[in-house]
Order: structure tokens, then C-alpha cells, then sequence
């Protein structure tokens, strides 16, 4: 019972420590670099995982349709949204960059309602306008100009433009995933294998339900690190000359490996296998609590002052989420 629930709850918790230790190391390394060798980190833990738990280290039984749709749902989510996400945390830092992770739950509504029919109430409308009051509470002040009375943002907008294209990536990512998933199971079924039976040959006998989620994080992890590597050789004159000196930063490597296991290993397989046991709109509810969770560790590890408005607008942003879905 709320099984979906819980596993959306520990990805947020997930999710926050991967942005803690994102941010140190994009900030040492540089977006494509960090991302480069995260990728790597997750897409071979995934491949042993696989082989653990399928008895193959490849998506066993996965057809064209489920394939086209994770490369998809990995173009969206990771190169396009994790590269927009390590530049706002170096633009902005992790706590206001996943502020604007509340942007995935209305993005996934509006996705849900497109791709798969799911419906979306009224009700929504106000919650989208009470998610945005609250990002707009956080990053916006009064000007202190005398000649030019108003308001104006208290961050970059190169920051903020960013991790808002971060949080609309994730939401539309995930629904992405989730027809994804949708023809993994059917070709699992076509293939005479329910959810709850067991591959053969596998070393940890775990439900096949659960297996699917990790083989989808797999594909969904080849073009991640295939984007990443090929943006940062071709939009890099020395970007091979980054990612030598990147490998031989010490502490930001220890901050790559933990960013790997939160993040796209235990947090993002944890994220797929969430839409197996409830809705995306829920899971996305759930995970949308980083931004909150994320305040206290942020403020005493890198000695941030919060402001009252800040965490009154991230409240505010995650009550707007959770109407979607009421």
C-alpha cells in the first residue's frame, strides 16, 4: 500500500543529496565534464545491475518502440534537462536550481493529458498559477533604484533560464519514459512474462517490474553519455583537455561518484519504478519536495543565508504542485 508513494518520497531524498553534491562538482568541473563522466559512473553500475537482475547485461526483451521512446525520454531528460540543470547550479546554486524543478509537475500534467490522456482537472490551472507565484516570490525583489521603481530578479537570468528549462525537461522526460515503459511491458507480455515473475538466469531474483525500470534507465543513460561526450567535443576546442583535468580532481570525482549513485542510478531508476505503482502527476508531487528538503543541508554546507520569502516561496511552489493531482 502507497508503495509508489514511498518510492517517489525516497527520490526526492535522493534527489536532494545528488543536487549537493552536483553542485561542488559542476562547479569544479564544468557541466559537460561532470556530466561526461556521470554518465559513465551510471551506465556501467546499470549494466552490472542488469546482469544481476535480468541475467544479461542488456535490456532483455525491450523492441523498437520501447528503445525509440527511452532514447527519446534520455535526449529530453538527460542531455538536454541535466546539462540545463548543472549550468543553473553553477549559475544559481542547488538550492534555487531545484526550486525551479517544481516546473516538471506541470509540464508532466500538460504532457500526461497530450501523450497518454491522462486527465487534468480545473484545479490545475490553480495550482500551475500558485507554483509560479512561488518561484516568482523567491527570485524576484523590489529594484533599489530610485530612478526605476518596479521589480527585478535577484538572479541571473542566464541562471534561471537554465533551471527552468531543467524542470520542464524533467517533467516532459518522464512522461516520455513512462510510454516508454508502457511498450516494455508490452513486449514483455507479447513475450509470455508477467511483472511479478522473475527473469531466468538472474542472480537477485527480483520482480520483473522492478528489473524493467533499471533496463529503461540503461538506454535512457547510452544517449545521455553519447550527447554528452559529442557536445563536449564539438562545442569544446580543449574539451578532451577538460575532461583529463576533470579526471584528476580528487574531490570533485568523490562528488561525481556520489552525484551518480543518488542521481541517475538509485534516484532516476527509482523515479521510473515509482510510475509503475501510481500516476506520473503523484510521483511528480512527490519528488517536487526537493526543493524544501534541500534548504537545510544547503545553508549549512555552503553557508547560504535563507531568506524567510525563499522558503515561503518554495512552500508555496510545492503546495501549488501537489493541487495538480488532489
Amino acid at each position: 500500500m502507497f508503495i509508489g508513494e514511498l518510492i517517489s518520497l525516497g527520490v526526492a531524498l535522493s534527489w536532494t543529496a545528488t543536487a549537493l553534491f552536483a553542485e561542488v562538482g559542476s562547479k569544479r568541473m564544468g557541466s559537460l565534464p561532470f556530466n561526461t563522466i556521470r554518465m559513465t559512473m551510471s551506465l556501467l553500475l546499470l549494466i552490472v545491475t542488469l546482469w544481476l537482475v535480468m541475467g544479461v547485461p542488456y535490456p532483455r526483451y525491450a523492441d523498437g518502440s520501447t528503445w525509440t521512446w527511452l532514447l527519446l525520454s534520455g535526449v529530453v531528460g538527460y542531455v538536454i534537462g541535466d546539462y540545463c540543470l548543472m549550468q543553473g547550479y553553477i549559475h544559481i546554486g542547488s538550492r534555487l536550481g531545484q526550486l525551479f524543478m517544481t516546473l516538471s509537475a506541470p509540464t508532466a500534467a500538460l504532457t500526461g493529458r497530450l501523450l497518454l490522456g491522462e486527465q487534468m482537472r480545473p484545479i490545475a490551472i490553480l495550482g500551475m498559477v500558485i507554483t509560479l507565484s512561488g518561484i516568482a516570490l523567491s527570485i524576484l525583489s523590489k529594484s533599489d533604484n530610485s530612478e526605476h521603481h518596479g521589480i527585478r530578479f535577484k538572479l541571473p537570468a542566464k541562471g534561471i533560464f537554465f533551471a527552468a528549462m531543467a524542470g520542464i525537461c524533467q517533467g516532459f522526460g518522464l512522461v516520455l519514459s513512462k510510454v516508454g515503459l508502457t511498450h516494455y511491458d508490452a513486449a514483455l507480455t507479447a513475450a509470455g512474462i508477467s511483472g511479478d515473475s522473475v527473469f531466468a538466469n538472474a542472480v537477485l531474483p527480483l520482480p520483473v517490474s522492478v528489473s524493467m525500470s533499471f533496463a529503461a534507465t540503461t538506454i535512457r543513460a547510452y544517449i545521455g553519455l553519447v550527447g554528452f561526450f559529442l557536445a563536449l567535443v564539438l562545442f569544446n576546442k580543449d574539451g578532451l583537455a577538460q575532461l583529463r583535468h576533470a579526471l584528476n580532481d580528487r574531490k570533485a570525482m568523490w562528488c561525481v561518484l556520489a552525484s551518480t549513485i543518488f542521481g541517475p542510478f538509485i534516484g532516476v531508476s527509482a523515479s521510473l519504478l515509482a510510475t509503475q505503482y501510481t500516476s506520473a502527476g503523484i510521483a511528480q508531487t512527490l519528488f517536487a519536495l526537493t526543493p524544501i528538503l534541500i534548504i537545510a543541508p544547503a545553508a549549512l554546507l555552503f553557508h547560504q543565508k535563507v531568506t524567510l520569502r525563499e522558503v515561503l516561496g518554495a512552500i508555496i511552489s510545492v503546495v501549488g504542485v501537489c493541487l495538480f493531482f488532489v
